[in-house]
């Protein structure tokens, strides 16, 4: 196991642009993860990844059992379906995410016998995970017990992870990357994971690696979390792991910037990292496939922080799929009376909402709940172009250019500064002197330019 500080990195340990945001995690960064009671119901979308839904393979009265394949991905792009608890199918209905998708999902009434508590902690994130196993599956068998885990990406995009990992003849991979850098202002969720569940991730990383047959594992890590990177380094001793040492700067963990800032590598403007021979991954999804290839256990539960000084008690929760977010906030203490906006996720690539009925989903990584003093409105005024926000953009785009281009309706123009490029981080909105929203202007341009190719 090698520590590389950013003076041993290929890249500079950072990227261009970028901001500094204050990043809140003291609310809930010492705060164990916490096991939720089985709720009496969970409610599962049937779409929660990038790509196509699963198609239902259970009917309304029958009877299921925790961990069964309850939905299956068919599509290349899709992923399996599994229950989280031991109950009933009440039905097959609607529900509404947080981004106002209404979506088909599984109703799940909770019956019998249920592994909770320190049982069901253990067996999702606690226990040996060994370090020799991977030699003893072909990359093929390895990839496929993902696909049938339904396990996605969970920093977030939730992109399906057997895509990511399978073997590819096309395209030489060189390099597994891992995400641990966490960047998003409030959310504790995978620092936890990495303090609490370092042998699952260090596991997962070498699963990982031998499907994609990469010759080098790294771990990028900033460096305002210490504890984290001391426990991985342990950990990975005696493998072939590196940990990288970043500079604390936001959006650190968007791929692009991570495989530049350990790297140096430039991956093209509408490409891929395969494209520079890197695999991309969370060191959440890591620990997934370690039980999901070791334990044969699918995806059923996932890791949350529930935060902001709105919030009673901010808290870091092992939570099932299908969990509603009214359910999670009651166990941390329910809402102050000061509580103003609920975002899934944080708040500079989160969306708003207010139905807690709202479940959570595989990519659900948090929730964010700001008082009236977080969100005090500020009145938009004109663009007095002043460039802050090309100073920050990490993707080196024009924001109110694609902003303006959104608000007009203007397609060619969206095209001609590449739109599609833009990945939400909300650097730019953060630093308007203007308040404009640039990325929710962003954000529905990208929506009329997929409408367009339809």
């Amino acid at each position: 196991m090698e520590l590389l500080q950013s003076r041993d990195l290929q890249g500079k340990g950072s990227f261009s642009h970028g901001i500094h945001p204050p990043d809140n995690k003291s609310l809930s960064r010492d705060a164990a993860i916490e096991v939720v009671p089985t709720p009496k119901r969970v409610v599962l979308p049937l779409l929660q990844n990038i790509g196509v839904p699963s198609k239902p393979i259970v009917q309304p009265k029958q009877q299921v059992v925790a961990g069964e394949t309850i939905g299956v991905g068919e599509a290349f792009i899709s992923t399996n379906l599994h229950s989280p608890i031991t109950g009933v199918v009440e039905k097959i209905g609607v529900c509404t995410l947080p981004n106002g998708r209404h979506l088909p999902a599984i109703y799940i009434k909770a019956e019998g016998e249920q592994l909770s508590g320190q049982e069901l902690y253990e067996d999702v994130l606690g226990g040996h995970w060994p370090k020799d196993c991977p030699i003893i599956y072909y990359p093929s068998t390895i990839s496929k017990a993902i696909h049938e885990a339904g396990i996605v990406g969970l920093g977030g995009a939730a992109f399906p992870t057997h895509v990511k990992v399978r073997p590819d003849d096309t395209k030489m991979i060189d390099t597994l990357m891992i995400n641990g850098c966490e960047c998003e202002p409030y959310l504790t969720n995978d620092y936890r994971v990495m303090l609490e569940a370092p042998g699952a991730i260090i596991a997962g990383a070498l699963h990982g690696a031998r499907t994609v047959s990469a010759r080098e594992i790294i771990i990028g890590i900033e460096d305002n979390k210490p504890a984290a990177i001391d426990a991985l380094k342990k950990e990975a001793e005696g493998t072939v792991i590196k940990i990288a040492v970043l500079k604390t700067k936001y959006p650190q963990g968007s791929e692009k910037q991570l495989i530049k800032a350990v790297l140096g590598l430039e991956v093209p403007l509408g490409g891929l990292p395969s494209d520079v021979g890197v695999a991309m991954s969370n060191v959440g999804t890591m620990a997934a496939i370690a039980r999901g290839v070791i334990r044969e256990k699918p995806l059923t539960h996932r890791v949350i922080t529930v935060t902001g000084r709105g919030v009673r008690n901010p808290k870091n929760l092992l939570v099932p799929i299908g969990l509603s977010i009214q359910d999670a906030i009651d166990y941390c203490g329910g809402l102050n009376k000061d509580a103003a906006r609920i975002i899934a996720g944080g708040p500079m690539m989160g969306f708003a909402f207010s139905n807690l009925s709202t479940p959570v989903t595989k990519g659900t990584s948090g929730i964010t709940v700001l008082t009236h003093d977080d969100v005090r409105k500020e009145n938009e005024t004109s663009c007095v172009r002043c460039g802050r926000c090309v100073d920050v953009c990490p993707m080196q785009l024009v924001p109110t250019k694609l902003a303006m281009a959104s608000r007009h309706g203007n397609l060619s123009l969206a095209h001609q500064y590449n739109i599609m490029a833009c990945f939400e981080c909300g650097c730019c909105t953060y630093i308007c002197p203007a308040h404009i929203k640039l990325v929710q202007l962003i954000r529905m341009g990208k929506a009329m330019v997929v409408a367009s190719r339809k």
